[in-house]
C-alpha cells in the first residue's frame, strides 16, 4: 500500500511565538563543527545530492543553511511533496538551532599484515589513532546504499581529556534492513548511503578504526571480498541539551518544573522566566501533537484508561473499548531534536496494523540521563550520515522505561518510518536503546514497550496478541508482493533475516504481547 505523503502543519508567525517551556536538565558534550550534506544537483531537491558530492564544513558551521536538509519530491503515485512555507530564519536565537556536528573522515588503506600467512583478507581500510574534536557516537558509511559490507568494523576510542584507550569494540555491519522500503521516495532520493549501525562511545576525542573484509573463500583466505567504495568514519557530537532562552520582555516569576526522566533524580521546582521562541520547524512538529499536549511541550503526559478512552473518541473514533492508557511520551522538543535537520514535510501511511520491535545496536554503555543525547546522535547519523529524511524509528525506549517520540509527524498518527525494510507500510517501529543479543533487556524497557503498543495499536483497533497479514515491499526474507502472516507485535527478525532485536529482547516479546493486551482490557 503506497504511503501518503503530505506537508507538515505550518504555523503562522511561528518564529515569533513565545511560550514558557520547560526542558529536561540533561548533559551532553559541547557543540563542534559539522560536515554538511552536499548541495543539490536538482532544483527539486534542495539540500540533498549524491554521496560523491559530499563536502566538509569549516569549524562553527554546524547550523548553516545546507543543514536544513529539505527536498520536495514526488511519491510513488506521482503526488508532489510540497514543503511548508517558512519565514526567514534571520534573528533566530542561537539556542533555537540546537548545535551538533558530524566529522566525516575518509578511510585509508591499512598496512599489509606482517604475517603473510594471514593473507590480504586480513588487510583493509581504517585510520590510525588520532585526535578529533569531541564526539560521542561513531559509524562507518559508504557511497552505494545497495552495496553490503562483508567484513568486520572495529573502533577504539579515548575519553575526552584522558590518556587511555578503550578496547576494540565491534560495530554492527548488517544495518541495511533498517531502512526505507525499496522504491519509496525516501529510498530513491539519491541521498541515501550504505551504513553500519551507529555505536555510542560516550564523550571522546580520540579514535582508531579498522575495517577488514571477509575472505571470498574460507578455504583460500588470500582472496578478499571487495569493500564498498567511499568508506568514511562518521564521528557524531549530539550537541548540548536544550535550554530555553528568556525572550525580551518575558514575564518573570513563573514556576517551572523541568521534565523528569525515570532513573534520574527529580529536579526541584524553580521560579524563573523561561519562555522560548519556537522556530517554524519546531512549531510544525509540535502542532501535529496539538490534540495531546500544548504547543512546544517537552512531554505528552500520561492519562488514565478512562481519560484515554475519552480522548480516543476524538483522535481515533474506532479505538474504544480496547485501548491502553496513554503513557508519558517525551517529545522531540523534550529530547532536543534539531528540526532543521529533517525534511520539512511529513510522510504518512494509512494505518498501524503492527509494531516491529528493534534494538538500536548502539551498545549499553549509556545512562538514562544520556538517552536524549543518544537519540540526538542517532538522529543526526540517520539524516546527515545515512541520508534519511528523519530519525528512522517511530518511537524509542531507554533502559529506564522512558518513551520518546521518534520520526516527526505526530505520535497518534500513522507516520511512515524507515525501520523494517519491506514492512514500513501500515506499521510502527519501536527501538529499545541498547544491544540485547547476549544481555537481558531491563524489565522497565519491556514494560514500556507494552504500554506504548497497548495505546498506539489500540488507536487503530489492533490486538497485541493477534495476527496480521502484511504485504512485503521486498526484503532479504520475503519477496516483493508476498503476503506474510505475522504477530501484531513482532521482532524485526520476523520481517527480515537479521539478528535484531537481539535474542534476549526477542524472547521477551511474548510477555510484551500479553501485557499489552491486558492493558487494552482484552
Amino acid at each position: 500500500m503506497r504511503a501518503l505523503l503530505v506537508t507538515s502543519v505550518g504555523v503562522t508567525c511561528a518564529a515569533a511565538l513565545t511560550l514558557p517551556l520547560a526542558a529536561p536538565a540533561l548533559s551532553a558534550p559541547a557543540a563542534h563543527s559539522a560536515s554538511a550534506r552536499p548541495p543539490s544537483l536538482s532544483p527539486e531537491s534542495p539540500g540533498s545530492g549524491p554521496p560523491s558530492a559530499r563536502t566538509e564544513a569549516a569549524p562553527d558551521e554546524a547550523n548553516e543553511a545546507n543543514e536544513t536538509n529539505k527536498r520536495g519530491e514526488a511519491n510513488e503515485g506521482g503526488a508532489l511533496e510540497v514543503p511548508e512555507a517558512a519565514p526567514p530564519r534571520t534573528g533566530e536565537p542561537r539556542a533555537a538551532a540546537l548545535a551538533g556536528s558530524t566529522q566525516s573522515l575518509p578511510l585509508e588503506p591499512l598496512a599489509a599484515p606482517s604475517d603473510r600467512a594471514v593473507g590480504p583478507a586480513a588487510s583493509g581500510q581504517g585510520l590510525d589513532r588520532r585526535t578529533a574534536r569531541p564526539f560521542s557516537l561513531v559509524g562507518v558509511v559508504w557511497d552505494d546504499a545497495e552495496a553490503e559490507l562483508h567484513g568486520t568494523v572495529q573502533v577504539r576510542t579515548r575519553a575526552t581529556g584522558g590518556t587511555s584507550w578503550s578496547d576494540w569494540q565491534d560495530v554492527e555491519t548488517h544495518n541495511a534492513e533498517h531502512a526505507a522500503d525499496l522504491g519509496s521516495a525516501e529510498r530513491a532520493s539519491g541521498a541515501v548511503r550504505g551504513a553500519t549501525a551507529p555505536l555510542w562511545v560516550g564523550d571522546s576525542d580520540g579514535v582508531e578504526v579498522r575495517v577488514r573484509p571477509e575472505a571470498a573463500d574460507p578455504q583460500h583466505p588470500a582472496a578478499a571480498v571487495p569493500l564498498p567504495e567511499g568508506l568514511r568514519l562518521e564521528l557524531v557530537d549530539p550537541g548540548a541539551d536544550p535550554a530555553p532562552e528568556p525572550a525580551p520582555g518575558a514575564p518573570a516569576g513563573r514556576t517551572v518544573t523541568p521534565a523528569a526522566f525515570a532513573g534520574n533524580p527529580v529536579p526541584p521546582t524553580t521560579t524563573a522566566a523561561v519562555p522560548e521562541v519556537l522556530t517554524a520547524e519546531s512549531a510544525a512538529t509540535s502542532a501535529v501533537n496539538a490534540d495531546l499536549a500544548p504547543l512546544g511541550a517537552a512531554v505528552i503526559p500520561a492519562l488514565t484508561k478512562a481519560e484515554t478512552e475519552e480522548e480516543a473518541a476524538i483522535v481515533a473514533a474506532g479505538a474504544k473499548p480496547y485501548i491502553g492508557p496513554r503513557p508519558k511520551i517525551v517529545t522531540r522538543k523534550g529530547w532536543g531534536a534539531d528540526e532543521k535537520l529533517r525534511e520539512r514535510n511529513f510522510a504518512y501511511t494509512k494505518s498501524v496494523k503492527a509494531a516491529f520491535v528493534h534494538h538500536s545496536a548502539t551498545g549499553n554503555n549509556y545512562t538514562c540521563k544520556q538517552a536524549p543525547s543518544v537519540l540526538r546522535s542517532i538522529y543526526r547519523y540517520h539524516v546527515k550520515s545515512s541520508g534519511w529524511r528523519d530519525f528512522g524509528y517511530n518511537f524509542a525506549v531507554d533502559k529506564c522505561g522512558n518513551i520518546y517520540e521518534g520520526r516527526a509527524g505526530g505520535v497518534a498518527k500513522a507516520v511512515l518510518g524507515a525501520h523494517t525494510l519491506g514492512f514500513n507500510t501500515n506499521t510502527m517501529g519501536v527501538a529499545v536503546l541498547g544491544t540485547y543479543s547476549s544481555t537481558n533487556p531491563p524489565a522497565a524497557a519491556v514494560t514500556a514497550v507494552s504500554k506504548l503498543t497497548a495505546w498506539k495499536l489500540g488507536l487503530f483497533g489492533a490486538n497485541p496478541k493477534g495476527k496480521v497479514t502484511l504485504v512485503s515491499g521486498g526484503s532479504g526474507k520475503y519477496s516483493k508482493g508476498k503476503k506474510v502472516k505475522m504477530n501484531v507485535i513482532s521482532g524485526h527478525r520476523d520481517g527480515f533475516a537479521t539478528e535484531c532485536p537481539g535474542a534476549r529482547l526477542y524472547k521477551k516479546l511474548g510477555k510484551a504481547r500479553t501485557s499489552s493486551a491486558k492493558l487494552q482490557g482484552r
